[in-house]
């Protein structure tokens, strides 16, 4: 079983490492690493290059996502493992896909900070929990209007969401995991969050830094 796993967040991993938010920006003249935040994620691109490049980003970060939770192992290798097996196979390809995300191969292990993968790759596992975990990010965005936060909140209330409706002790490790996850990618917007300096969405100020 171990290599099957192996090969699954491998595959996960480098799909998570295809740099759409540093690839859209360099069409556009800009290195993303360079401007706003630094980061490649879709709120810095959104925040530099507006909301269409933005949207862009978003969907294919959580595109990925979704494709590295989704790939068929059932098919690909059917006369191996029984089907209660293989979703640990889809749990190792959006494993990977966050890491690869956060930390892509192709950008010098620089990235994003896995909101939007985590949702597509959720979206497939858990959709009920996806659904209510943007529910959370859109009700947080729009009382406080810091994307950040949202982003936490969201994350955090999928181990929740897989503990009260029952699901397998897998996924709801697995939430708990990605949660802890997300968290840490954000410990700088904690920091400035609880500073009372982190930006809200729509409003700029000058030196400020961004999400």
């Amino acid at each position: 079983m171990i290599t099957p796993l192996l090969i699954a967040a491998v595959v996960g991993y480098l799909l998570g490492s295809l740099p759409f938010g540093y690839l859209v920006a360099r069409a556009k003249g800009v290195n993303i690493f360079e401007v706003g935040s630094k980061n490649p994620g879709a709120t810095n691109v959104r925040r530099v290059l507006g909301s269409g490049p933005g949207n862009l980003v978003l969907i294919l970060d959580a595109a990925k996502g979704a494709a590295a939770a989704a790939i068929p192992w059932e098919e690909i290798i059917k006369s191996v493992f029984q089907p209660g097996q293989v979703v640990q196979l889809h749990v190792a390809g959006l494993g990977g896909a966050l890491v690869g995300h956060s930390f892509s191969c192709f950008t010098g292990f620089r990235g994003g900070k896995g909101v939007a993968t985590g949702a597509g790759g959720f979206t497939v596992l858990f959709p009920l929990g996806a659904l209510i975990a943007i529910a959370v990010w859109g009700l947080a965005l729009a009382a406080t209007r810091y994307v950040s936060l949202a982003s936490i909140l969201a994350a955090a209330s999928l181990p929740f969401s897989a503990f009260f409706l029952r699901q397998s002790v897998l996924l709801i490790m697995v939430s708990a995991v990605v949660a802890v996850f997300v968290a840490l990618r954000h410990r700088a917007n904690i920091s400035r969050l609880l500073a009372g300096t982190e930006s809200r969405l729509g409003r700029k100020k000058a030196g400020d830094p961004k999400s």
